[in-house]
C-alpha cells in the first residue's frame, strides 16, 4: 500500500511539473504574440499616417514625383506584406528609406518645412517611429525568452512534444541603417 502511494506522489508531482512547464511555455508565447501585435498596431499606425503627409508635399514638391511614387509604393507594399516578422521587416525597411528620402527632400524646400501642416504630421511620424523601435525591441526581447525557455532542460522535453516552435526576430536589413541621398 504504502509503495503505491509512493508511485501515485511520484506521478502526481510529475503531472504538476509538467502543467507548470506548460503553462509557462503558453504564457511566454502569448507575450510573443502580443509583442507581434503590438508592432502592427504601430506599422498601421504609420501607414495611415503617410496619405496625409504625401499630400502635404505633393503642393509644395510637385516635381519630385519619384520621392512620393516611392514612399506611396513602399506604403502599399507594407499594407500587403505578410504577417511574419521576416516579411514585415522587409516592408518595414522599405518603408522607413522612402520616409527618410521624403524628410531629406523637405530640406529642400524651406516652404514646405515651415508648413505647420507638414511639421505636425513629420511629429506625429517620428513619435510613431518611436514607438515602432519600442515596441520592436519589447518583441525580442519576448521572442528571446521564449526562445531561451524552449531551449532548457526540462522545458525542451515537453516543448518538443506539444510541437512548441522557435520564433524569429524582427531583424533590420543592412540596407536599412544607409543613410538615403537625394540629389536635385
Amino acid at each position: 500500500m504504502s509503495a503505491s502511494l509512493i508511485v501515485l506522489g511520484v506521478l502526481l508531482l510529475l503531472a504538476l511539473i509538467i502543467a507548470l512547464i506548460y503553462n509557462g511555455l503558453v504564457r511566454a508565447r502569448n507575450q510573443v504574440e502580443n509583442a507581434w501585435s503590438q508592432i502592427d498596431v504601430q506599422l498601421k499606425r504609420r501607414i495611415d499616417l503617410i496619405p496625409n503627409l504625401v499630400e502635404t508635399v505633393k503642393g509644395y514638391a510637385a516635381h519630385e514625383r519619384e520621392t512620393l511614387e516611392a514612399v506611396v509604393q513602399a506604403r502599399n507594399a507594407a499594407m500587403a506584406a505578410p504577417d511574419t516578422p521576416n516579411a514585415q521587416a522587409q516592408a518595414d525597411n522599405m518603408l522607413t528609406g522612402a520616409l527618410r528620402q521624403l524628410f531629406a527632400l523637405s530640406e529642400a524646400y524651406p516652404d514646405l518645412k515651415a508648413n505647420q501642416n507638414f511639421l505636425a504630421l513629420q511629429e506625429e511620424l517620428t513619435a510613431t517611429e518611436g514607438r515602432v523601435a519600442y515596441a520592436r525591441q519589447f518583441y525580442n526581447d519576448s521572442v528571446l525568452a521564449y526562445n531561451n525557455r524552449l531551449q532548457v532542460f526540462p522545458t525542451v522535453i515537453i516543448a518538443s512534444m506539444l510541437n512548441f516552435v522557435r520564433r524569429e526576430y524582427f531583424e533590420a536589413e543592412d540596407q536599412a541603417r544607409i543613410v538615403p541621398t537625394v540629389e536635385f
